[in-house]
C-alpha cells in the first residue's frame, strides 16, 4: 500500500494522535491513513522516543553484597525452569570446584571441603506460583536483621528467598500489577544476602512486568533460557530470549529439558516432546546449547521430596547432566566486577 497504513478497530473506538487521517468505514471500523516521514523526520522521532523512554526507565542498582546475578527463565510454564534454577545454584559451586581440581564429582565434598568461598543464593520471583520452598525443602518465616531486612532461609548450603515463605502454602496470590511490583521491589531490595558470589533468580514464565522490572532494576550477568523440545514451548522460549536482548541482558544459552525418555525396563529411548527442538532454536538465535536434561522419574521424585538429585544421587546420569550445565554457565559468565 506504499505510504498507507491500515488499522482496523471495532466497537466505535476513537483514535487520538494517530499522525494521519482517520476515516470511518462500515461496521464501526476505522481506516487510519498515515503519511510517510522523511529520513530526517523519522530519525528525529526515533531520538525523541528514545529520550522519553529513557526518562521512564529505572536506573540499575546492584544488590548489596551480590557480585553476579544469573536469571533462569522460560517463555512457557511447566518446562522445568524452577527445577533447573534450584539445582543450578547447588552445582555452580561444584562446577567451579571441578574445573580447578578435576576430581570425582561429589557435591557434599565440593561444598564442605573446597568451595566454601563460593557463596550462592537463590531468589524466587515467581510471585503467583512460588515453587522453590518445596523443592529446597524449606519452611518458615524469614527472620529480620538489625537493619530490618529479611534474612534468607538456608538449606544445602544455598541461601533462599521466596514469596512462598511469606504466605501460607495453599494461599493464592490475588494481586494486581502494582502490588506484584511492590513485592518484587521488596524481594530485590529488602533481603540481607550477606556476601554472595552468585545470585540465581528464578523468573516466572512469560515476558511481562516482573521480567522487565528485574531486568531494568539490577545488573544481570547472564540469562539461561529453559525449554522443552516441542514447538509450542519453543515459540515462547524464542520470545523470552528476544526480550532479554531488547533489555541488553546477555543470554548465556539454552537448556533443553525433558529431551528424551528412556524406559527403565527395556532402555528404549523415546523423544516424547520431539527431538532437538531447542538445538534448532539455538541455531536460529545464534546461541549455545548449555546441555540436555532427560525426562526421568528420579528428577520428579527428588523435586517433590525436596531432596535434590545432585545430593541424593550424585553419581546418576541426571545429576551429571545438571553438573555439565553448571560448568557451561560458569564458563560463560563475564568476570565479576571489582
Amino acid at each position: 500500500m506504499g505510504t498507507w497504513r491500515r488499522l482496523l478497530l471495532f466497537g466505535g473506538a476513537s483514535l487520538r494522535g494517530c499522525g494521519g487521517v482517520c476515516v470511518p468505514l462500515w461496521g464501526g471500523r476505522v481506516l487510519v491513513l498515515g503519511r510517510q516521514f522523511s529520513g530526517a523526520e523519522s530519525e528525529t522521532l526515533k531520538q525523541r522516543r528514545t529520550q522519553i523512554m529513557s526518562r521512564g526507565l529505572p536506573k540499575q542498582k546492584p544488590i548489596d553484597g551480590v557480585k553476579q546475578v544469573i536469571v533462569v527463565a522460560s517463555g512457557k510454564g511447566g518446562v522445568g525452569k524452577s527445577t533447573t534454577a534450584g539445582w543450578l545454584c547447588k552445582l555452580i559451586k561444584q562446577a567451579d570446584y571441578l574445573a580447578h581440581c578435576l576430581i570425582h564429582m561429589n557435591l557434599a565434598l565440593a561444598l564442605s571441603a573446597n568451595d566454601s568461598s563460593k557463596a550462592v543464593g537463590l531468589l524466587d520471583v515467581d510471585v503467583y506460583g512460588p515453587s522453590i520452598p518445596k523443592m529446597m525443602n524449606l519452611k518458615g518465616d524469614p527472620e529480620l536483621s538489625q537493619s530490618n531486612l529479611m534474612r534468607p532461609l538456608l538449606n544445602y548450603g544455598i541461601a533462599c528467598m521466596s514469596m512462598g515463605f511469606l504466605i501460607e502454602e495453599t494461599a493464592p496470590i490475588v494481586w494486581r500489577g502494582l502490588m506484584v511490583m511492590s513485592a518484587i521491589e521488596k524481594l530485590l531490595r529488602q533481603v540481607d544476602w550477606g556476601q554472595l558470589d552468585y545470585l540465581v533468580v528464578d523468573m516466572p514464565p512469560g515476558t511481562g512486568d516482573v521480567q522487565l522490572s528485574v531486568s531494568q532494576n539490577i545488573p544481570i550477568s547472564g540469562a539461561v533460557i529453559i525449554s522443552t523440545p516441542q514447538d509450542i514451548a519453543l515459540m515462547d522460549a524464542h520470545k523470552g530470549a528476544e526480550m532479554f536482548r531488547k533489555v541488553h541482558v546477555p543470554v548465556l544459552g539454552l537448556v533443553q529439558n525433558m529431551s528424551v525418555f528412556q524406559c527403565p525396563k527395556c532402555k528404549h529411548k523415546t523423544h516424547i516432546f520431539g527431538a532437538d527442538g531447542a538445538r534448532r532454536l539455538a541455531r536460529t538465535l545464534d546461541l549455545d546449547i548449555l546441555g540436555d536434561i532427560p525426562l526421568h522419574l528420579n528428577i520428579r521424585e527428588a523435586s517433590d521430596t525436596g531432596q535434590p538429585i545432585v545430593f541424593s544421587q550424585p553419581e546418576s546420569d541426571e545429576a551429571k547432566a545438571y553438573l555439565r550445565i553448571a560448568t557451561e554457565v560458569v564458563r560463560r559468565l563475564p568476570p565479576p566486577p571489582e
